[in-house]
């Protein structure tokens, strides 16, 4: 009599989403859209920077002005995102990691302090060019954005690359999922425009899972918000902005 077993069911995981620039998306239980969908922001924002930068003239007080603004406001996010992960998912997932993993999420945390530094320069070589017409000053931040942006694009590449690796090793998707509301308290009181930051060029595609994350009345807000957001872009970023891909 010959027996026969039942074949083994695999896992059905979440199919991961892949920006233009993204380094990598490892396949697992927990579905990683936001965090990808955070990096995009990040990556465009810092392209968009390093576009507009040396098209400004500089005496151009207005829209060096708003560029100091926009900057802040960049800054901030990309700010409590790492506040998030470090309080949040570096510590939950040391707990777990073996010994190799553990040095590659310290590595992710060291990178953290390390890119600080760099959006501080940034940060006072746009306050400078919002006071006053410094051809010098333009120069630098040309370079120290130069600077940022491939040190970040490192960073959430190595963060895609190998910590989302340990990630899906170790985290379920229900834990996952509880953590959005510790990343979320460090956006209160700016989640709608955080809301229409995000979505920003994001692709039409993926737009139905962005609006399914933030929820109804928040898109609802966004929406509504949407145009006054475009024109703040454009009046920031300048002509420079008409010469990015929508």
């Amino acid at each position: 009599m010959t027996s026969t077993s039942s074949p083994s069911t695999a896992p059905t995981w979440p199919r991961q989403v892949t920006f233009p620039g993204q380094a990598a998306a490892p396949e697992g239980p927990v579905d990683m859209f936001m965090m990808y969908t955070m990096h995009h922001a990040f990556r465009r924002d810092l392209r968009d920077f390093a576009t507009a930068v040396p098209k400004t003239p500089v005496d151009d007080r207005p829209r060096w002005q708003a560029l100091q603004r926009r900057w802040e406001l960049f800054a901030t996010a990309l700010h409590r995102h790492h506040t998030g992960e470090d309080e949040a998912l570096w510590p939950l997932l040391l707990e777990r990691a073996d010994e190799d993993e553990v040095a590659t999420l310290e590595a992710m945390e060291a990178e953290h302090s390390e890119i600080d530094p760099l959006l501080a320069g940034c940060a006072a070589g746009f306050h400078r060019l919002a006071e006053a017409a410094d051809a010098d000053a333009r120069a630098a931040l040309v370079v120290r954005l130069a600077a940022t942006q491939q040190r970040l694009g490192n960073h959430l590449g190595h963060e895609e690359s190998d910590a989302m690796v340990i990630l899906q090793r170790h985290l379920a998707a229900a834990e996952w999922d509880g953590m959005h509301g510790e990343f979320g308290k460090h956006y209160k009181g700016v989640l709608v425009f955080t809301a229409s930051w995000v979505t920003h060029q994001v692709p039409a595609n993926l737009m139905p899972q962005v609006s399914a994350f933030m929820g109804t009345p928040v898109m609802l807000v966004s929406r509504v918000l949407r145009p006054w957001f475009d024109r703040q872009e454009r009046r920031t970023f300048g002509r420079a902005y008409r010469m990015l891909p929508s």
